[in-house]
């Protein structure tokens, strides 16, 4: 159980806008692939999301929706 509240709050922090920005449904769709992927990735700076971002590819479909909606905000 700390596991998951360490990574889920990881990812939250991971970008301010982009997590200020996500449901707890959208942060879920991701978080198998942060544990996946991402995990040892150091939070902050948007380090997480382009983790995500590179790894793009291997994503869960809800999870790359969830990215790309996340990065078209940002623009």
């Amino acid at each position: 159980m700390l596991r998951i509240t360490i990574a889920t709050s990881a990812l939250l922090f991971a970008s301010g806008a982009f997590a200020q920005e996500l449901t707890a449904a959208q942060r879920d769709a991701c978080m198998g692939d942060y544990e996946k992927y991402c995990k040892s990735v150091v939070p902050g700076g948007g380090r997480i999301i382009a983790c995500l971002a590179k790894e793009s590819d291997k994503l869960t479909p809800a999870c790359k929706k969830v990215l790309a909606e996340a990065q078209s905000q940002k623009k």
